[in-house]
């Protein structure tokens, strides 16, 4: 009887570590980026040391350059999240954040009919947007998707 309750204990046990460690990394999948940069806009970094070697996890979603050594220019290329390190001369890290690129919602107007999507900017008067490759993608993809359930 102890040998089977001292099992049983050990399962459970078992089982609340792997729930803890699921729970751990679905937290950590929806942590708000250090950085948030509106699509086609650039954010300026200031760095408290010359920078030597600048990384983008995913140069797709941003881009950054070199203004002079302690001055980066992050820019948003495409939607989704990436990260971006930054190490000096020693290989050092000076930065490492996460960044997150989204889109402007205040003054975007979005209308849904179906599977097609239409973004109109509205500084002052709402007309069509302009939209970048990652965008038309994003639109063509949903209107695909859409398409095989029959919206």
């Amino acid at each position: 009887m102890a040998l089977r309750l001292a099992g049983i204990v050990a399962g459970l046990f078992s089982l609340a570590l792997v729930a803890g460690q699921a729970a751990t990394a679905s937290a950590n999948e929806h942590e708000p980026a250090g950085i948030q940069v509106v699509l086609n806009h650039a954010k300026v970094i200031k760095l408290s040391r010359p920078a030597s070697t600048i990384v983008i996890g995913n140069p797709e979603v941003a881009d950054a350059t070199v203004q002079d050594a302690n001055t980066i220019v992050l820019t948003g290329q495409g939607f989704g999240r990436t990260n971006l390190v930054i190490l000096d001369e020693a290989g050092t890290p000076i930065f490492d954040e996460k960044i997150a690129v989204t889109r402007d919602q205040a003054a975007t107007l979005r209308i849904y009919r179906r599977a097609n999507i239409e973004t109109l900017s509205c500084e002052p008067h709402c007309e069509a947007a302009y939209l970048t490759e990652a965008e038309k993608e994003s639109l063509q993809e949903r209107a695909r998707v859409n398409a095989m359930f029959g919206e």
